[in-house]
């Protein structure tokens, strides 16, 4: 089994799980539970934050195949220019190292926005415990925390803003762990990728068919 298919069968694997995971809490009525209890809706940012960043990182994936395909099958004809060939031979021996950093520094870069993406999940969980937390309190007033009469909205403000503070932190955790993921088998194909192109450098026979598109 070559290696793009591999990549693509532990990237299958990893979102058919959790896509299993998530349509049974969507059976057991979960999901609809976190929805109706966040007045705020920002679980509904998350999760289309989430969505924009997986359908970026489902990209890159099958991209990154196609390009570990390529450098593995010298058949295969593409457009990819021939660029780390072409800086490796008009490099001077003692550079080769600073062209090979080079090329994983570009490599990287392309893949550095689905890492963001996935810490930004966090960061918009933490926002909306802060912003559940500032909704419980509103619903405080020491000058009538004596009345009766007012002890039930109280009571009831105060839990509508805890369930806005841990509903959006879980599933800012939960679509960021799955997102993180995602990012490190997508990783772990840009390191195969970069490897794979560098081994072959050295072969000028492989050169004259591969193309690499940065």
């Amino acid at each position: 089994m070559s290696r793009e298919y591999l990549l693509l069968l532990r990237f299958a694997i990893l979102n058919i799980a959790a896509l299993g995971l998530l349509a049974l809490a969507w059976q057991q009525g979960w999901v609809e539970f976190v929805l109706s209890n966040d007045v705020t809706r920002l679980t509904l940012i998350i999760l289309a934050v989430f969505v924009i960043g997986w359908g970026l990182c489902i990209h890159k994936i099958w991209h990154c195949s196609r390009q570990l395909n390529a450098v593995t099958n010298p058949d295969i004809d593409d457009e990819r220019v021939h660029w780390y060939q072409q800086l490796a031979t008009q490099s001077a021996p003692h550079a080769r190292g600073a062209v090979a950093d080079c090329l994983r520094a570009r490599l990287y870069a392309r893949i550095s926005v689905d890492r963001t993406i996935a810490n930004q999940l966090v960061i918009l969980g933490l926002i909306g415990t802060v912003i559940g937390f500032i909704i419980a309190l509103s619903g405080v007033n020491a000058e009538t925390i004596s009345q009766v009469d007012a002890i039930g909205p109280m009571v009831s403000t105060l839990l509508q803003g805890m369930s806005v503070a841990l509903f959006t932190m879980l599933v800012g955790a939960i679509f960021h762990v799955w997102l993180n993921m995602c990012y490190q088998i997508l990783a772990t194909g840009t390191v195969n990728l970069t490897n794979a192109i560098i081994e072959r450098a050295e072969e000028p026979e492989f050169f004259a068919t591969l193309r690499v598109d940065l």
